[in-house]
């Protein structure tokens, strides 16, 4: 602390150190260009780098680069290449990857809709401390989707997400709450 955040400076930084083979720098530097800080925004730019962190094995950046592809950002939107890169993050114990691969398996994009498999990725995403992977699989509890309709599971769920800060977490919970779950 006490040195001013200087993005242009970071990215120098990065470069120089994802050069030299540092895959995490490569994710980072990805990063600033996904989001235009201290470089011009290019997600294609953003996406090659991601790509180079992935392969050097940082699970966070093969999440990065799903979301690049599962929204179409600087490269062409292919579900199925988003879903591998969310199960390379969600294998490297990346929540997140979890979450957003059970996400594709409920709604059917790039890969056969599955339920049971969504449920089964959220709840890993939940075991893994992330609140949307909880409060998800608190609606598939509600709703039955996947697994056996279970009310008092799906307050569970909600309850440990608004433990982790997600308001969505706690209105589900203070509505089954109310409905005597």
């Amino acid at each position: 602390h006490g040195v001013k955040q200087d993005y242009q400076k970071a990215a120098e930084l990065y470069q120089k150190a994802c050069n030299g083979g540092v895959a995490f720098d490569c994710g980072r530097l990805g990063n600033l260009y996904a989001k235009g800080h201290g470089v011009k925004q290019d997600y294609q730019k953003a996406a090659e780098l991601y790509q180079k962190a992935c392969n050097g094995g940082v699970a966070f950046d093969c999440g990065r680069l799903g979301n690049l592809y599962a929204k179409g950002h600087g490269v062409k939107q292919d579900y199925q290449k988003a879903a591998e890169l969310y199960q390379k993050a969600c294998d490297g114990g990346e929540a997140g990857g979890c979450l957003n691969l059970g996400y594709l398996y409920v709604k059917g994009h790039g890969i056969k809709q599955d339920y049971q498999k969504a449920a089964e990725l959220y709840k890993k995403a939940c075991d893994g401390g992330d609140a949307f992977g909880c409060s998800s699989l608190g609606f598939l509890y509600e709703t039955g989707q996947g697994v056996t309709q279970d009310f008092s599971t799906a307050k569970q769920y909600h309850g440990k997400a608004c433990d982790l800060g997600l308001q969505l977490g706690c209105d589900g919970y203070r509505t089954l709450n109310e409905k005597g779950y």
